[in-house]
C-alpha cells in the first residue's frame, strides 16, 4: 500500500511518516504544483495526502488506483470533489481541527484593525507617542459585527463577539432558522454588507461564493467599516476590495488568506497601513497543526482499513488494495 503526499509546506513530516509507517502504508513525498506532477509522481498509490496541489479529473482518470484523497485543511477547494465523486472517489478534509484558533485569530484581527493597534505600533517605533496619531476610533459596544458563514467557526467567532460588540449579524442560505444561536440575527447578503460596521468571513470557497465579496457588495458598507477574511482567499475580490480601499470607504482590513499567496510584491495593500496581513496562519497553534496533520494523515489510513475515510465530504465506490 502506497500513499502520495503531493506537496507540503510543513518544516519536517516526520509526523505522517510516522502514522503512515506504523499502518504498513508507504509514503512517497513530492511537491506537486500542477495535475501532471501529480500523475507523474503517483504511480502505484493508491491514496493522495494534499496541501495545496489541484486535484481533478485528469488525475482520476490517469490514475484509477486511487480511492481516496485527503486534504490537510478544513477546506477542499483544489480538490475537485464532483469529479471526484463522478469517478468514485472518495474525498476527505480535516473539519474541526482549528475552530478556536481560526476564530480568535479573527477576532484579534478585528480588534487590532478597529483599535488601531498595529498602526500605533508603528508610530511609536516611528517616534511618534499620541493617541490620536493612528486617527479616530469607534467603540465597540455601539457596533454591530457580521458574520458571513455561520458554521463551526463562524459560530464560535459570534460567541466571542457576542459579549463585545452591541448586536451580532450573519447570513448563511445553508442554515435553517433554528440552526442560528439565539443571540445572532438572520440577514441577506446586501442586508449583512448595509448593517454591519465590521463583517467577518467564515464560509466555504466553491462556485457560489468565488470571488462573492466584490466592490459592489463592499460599498454597500457603511464608511468607515471593517472587514476580516480568514477562510479562503478567492472569496474576496481582491481588485475589488483594493479599488474600495483606495476610495477610504473601509477603516481597516485583516487578510490572512489571499487568492493568490504570498501577496505579490508591490501589491498596493501592502502599503496601506489599514490593511493587517497574517501569513495564512489562523489555523495555527501548536496543537491544532498536529491534530490537523493526525486528521488528515489518518483518513487514508481509515480508508485503507476499513473502506472508508473518517471525514468524508464526496463518497466514494473505489476500494483500497488488498
Amino acid at each position: 500500500m502506497r500513499v502520495l503526499f503531493t506537496d507540503y509546506d510543513m518544516l519536517d513530516v516526520a509526523l505522517e511518516r510516522t502514522l503512515f509507517r506504523e499502518a504498513g502504508i508507504e509514503l512517497v513525498e513530492a511537491q506537486c504544483r500542477t495535475e501532471d506532477d501529480v500523475i507523474a509522481a503517483s504511480e502505484g498509490c493508491s491514496g493522495l495526502l494534499v496541501q495545496y496541489a489541484q486535484v481533478g479529473a485528469k488525475v482520476f482518470a490517469a490514475r484509477p488506483q486511487i480511492g481516496c484523497v485527503a486534504r490537510i485543511g478544513a477546506g477542499y477547494d483544489t480538490i475537485d470533489a464532483k469529479a471526484a465523486q463522478a469517478a468514485g472517489v472518495w474525498v476527505a478534509n480535516s473539519p474541526d481541527y482549528g475552530v478556536g484558533e481560526v476564530s480568535s485569530h479573527a477576532f484579534a484581527m478585528m480588534l487590532a484593525a478597529i483599535r488601531n493597534v498595529v498602526r500605533w505600533n508603528a508610530d511609536v517605533k516611528a517616534g511618534t507617542w499620541h493617541y490620536t496619531s493612528a486617527g479616530t476610533v469607534p467603540r465597540l459596544t455601539d457596533m454591530t459585527v457580521g458574520v458571513l458563514g455561520l458554521g463551526r467557526i463562524g459560530k464560535r467567532f459570534a460567541h466571542i463577539a457576542r459579549n463585545t460588540f452591541k448586536r451580532v449579524i450573519a447570513h448563511d442560505p445553508n442554515l435553517i432558522d433554528g440552526d442560528f444561536p439565539a443571540y445572532v440575527e438572520r440577514m441577506s447578503l446586501e442586508q449583512l454588507f448595509e448593517q454591519a460596521d465590521a463583517i467577518s468571513i467564515h464560509c466555504l470557497l466553491h462556485d457560489g461564493t468565488r470571488g462573492l465579496v466584490g466592490a459592489d457588495l463592499l460599498r454597500r458598507m457603511k464608511p468607515g467599516s471593517y472587514l476580516v477574511n480568514t477562510a479562503r482567499g478567492a472569496i474576496i475580490d481582491l481588485d475589488g476590495l483594493t479599488k474600495v480601499v483606495a476610495e477610504g470607504r473601509l477603516a481597516g482590513v485583516g487578510l490572512d488568506v489571499l487568492p493568490i499567496e504570498p501577496v505579490p510584491a508591490g501589491h498596493p495593500l501592502l502599503a496601506d497601513p489599514r490593511v493587517i496581513f497574517s501569513p495564512h496562519s489562523a489555523f495555527y497553534s501548536v496543537a491544532s497543526e498536529v491534530e490537523l496533520r493526525r486528521k488528515a494523515a489518518m483518513n487514508l489510513v481509515q480508508w485503507m482499513r476499513t473502506g472508508r475515510p473518517e471525514y468524508p465530504v464526496a463518497i466514494g465506490t473505489r476500494l483500497p488494495p488488498r
